[in-house]
């Protein structure tokens, strides 16, 4: 998934103004206890953040 693809989605399921704050300070447990920014910056596919935040945000199956 490309990352514009991936803030595409966030932005769909939390809003434009939430989803970048969110990204920064919301810690996953699938993520290893990281944000979804740190695991962008640490080289995590963006499919795999993506299903973590799909998971944690417990978002309708048709948007995986």
């Amino acid at each position: 998934m490309r990352l514009t693809d991936f803030w595409a989605r966030m932005e769909a399921a939390l809003g434009a103004g939430y989803a970048r704050s969110w990204a920064h300070d919301h810690v996953l447990a699938g993520l290893g206890g990281r944000t979804v920014d740190e695991a962008i910056a640490a080289g995590e596919d963006t499919l795999v953040v993506w299903r973590a935040v799909h998971s944690e945000l417990a978002l309708h199956p048709s948007d995986r």
